[in-house]
C-alpha cells in the first residue's frame, strides 16, 4: 500500500474487535468511552480547524479513532496516553490503519494531569475526547503548560461544557468558566449523541472550542487571579465583602479591595467576568502592607 493511501477510520466492528484483541474493557475510573463512528471524530477535527501539519496534542486517545481522524487531516499528533496497555498499542493501530503515517505520531504514556512536558515541536492545537471525570482539571494543566498552543475543541460532558463556555450572571457560570476565560475565548460548538460512544455513556456530551488569547496582565500572576476566583466562588451565593475576607485578611480590608478595583463589595462572584477579577487581584496585591507576612 502506498505511503500516501488515506487512513481507514474506526467503525463499531473495529473497535470492538481492537478491543477483544487488546482484552480491554472500558472502565469508568479512567472514563473510557470509545467513539465507534467516523462522521463524529471527522466533525470534531472539521470543527477544530486542524490545519495540514499542524502540530496536535491529543489526551486519552484510547483505541485511535480521534487519533487516525486527525492523522487523516495530514495534522502531526502527540497523544497523552494514561492506559499503558493502550499507549503500547496505539501505534501498531495506526500502522494497520494509515500505512505510512506512524511517523507523524508520537506516544506519551503518561497522565495528562500531572504530565510536565511534552515531548517534540510545540503544539498549536489541543484536540481531544477528555475523560470525563478529569476534564476541566486536564484542559486547564495543559493550557497553562502550553503556552503555545493557539486553539483547541475538546468533548465533555455536556454540563461541563456549558460551565466552561458560561458567561458571567448566568446559571452555569463558576470558576471553570472564570479560569477557562483566563487562557482563551470560549464557545460551545455543538452537541454529541450517546450512542456514538461503545460503551455508551450516560450523560449527553458536548464540544467546547476555544481560542487562546494574551493573558489580561503581567501585573499580577495567574495564581494570585484563580486564588481570587476561587475565594469568590467557595461560597457562592456570599457577596464578595464577606466572600474575600479571608484572602484579603478581614472584611474591611476586602471592601477597600474592592472598591478601589471599582467592584461594589455587595456583588456576588458569578456576576463578574475574568477582567473584573484580574483588577480585584491587582487591588489586594497593591494594598498598604500586601505580602509583607509572606
Amino acid at each position: 500500500m502506498p505511503e500516501t493511501s488515506a487512513p481507514r477510520l474506526l467503525g463499531p466492528a473495529e473497535v470492538r474487535e481492537l478491543a477483544t484483541r487488546l482484552g480491554i474493557r472500558p472502565t469508568k475510573q479512567r472514563g473510557q468511552n470509545f467513539v465507534i463512528d467516523a462522521n463524529t471524530v471527522r466533525r470534531i477535527v472539521r470543527e477544530a480547524g486542524v490545519a495540514q501539519d499542524e502540530v496536535v496534542v491529543e489526551v486519552g486517545p484510547g483505541l485511535g479513532s480521534l487519533t487516525l481522524a486527525l492523522l487523516e487531516a495530514g495534522a502531526e499528533v502527540t497523544a497523552i496516553e494514561v492506559d499503558p496497555l493502550l499507549a503500547q498499542a496505539l501505534p501498531a493501530t495506526i500502522e494497520t490503519y494509515a500505512p505510512g503515517h506512524a511517523g507523524r505520531l508520537r506516544v506519551v504514556p503518561a497522565d495528562a494531569l500531572s504530565v510536565a512536558e511534552v515531548p517534540g515541536p510545540p503544539p498549536q492545537a489541543l484536540v481531544a475526547n477528555l475523560p470525563y471525570n478529569v476534564s476541566v482539571p486536564v484542559l486547564l494543566h495543559l493550557m497553562a503548560l502550553l503556552p503555545s498552543l493557539r486553539h483547541g475543541l475538546v468533548m465533555v460532558q455536556a454540563e461541563v461544557a456549558d460551565r466552561l463556555a458560561a458567561r458571567p450572571g448566568s446559571k452555569t457560570y463558576g470558576v471553570p468558566s472564570a479560569k477557562a476565560a483566563w487562557f482563551a475565548d470560549v464557545r460551545r460548538a455543538g452537541a454529541i449523541g450517546r450512542t456514538v460512544f461503545w460503551p455508551a455513556p450516560n450523560v449527553d456530551s458536548g464540544l467546547v472550542a476555544w481560542t487562546r488569547r494574551e493573558p489580561p496582565t503581567d501585573r499580577v500572576t495567574r495564581q494570585q487571579v484563580f486564588a481570587v476566583i476561587d475565594a469568590a466562588f467557595a461560597q457562592r451565593r456570599k457577596v464578595l465583602r464577606g466572600a474575600l475576607r479571608s484572602l484579603a485578611g478581614g472584611s474591611e480590608e476586602a471592601e477597600a479591595a474592592l472598591r478601589s478595583a471599582g467592584i461594589d463589595p455587595l456583588t456576588r462572584g458569578e456576576a463578574l467576568g475574568i477582567d473584573e477579577f484580574v483588577a480585584i487581584a491587582i487591588a489586594l496585591d497593591e494594598r498598604p502592607g500586601a505580602g509583607e507576612s509572606a
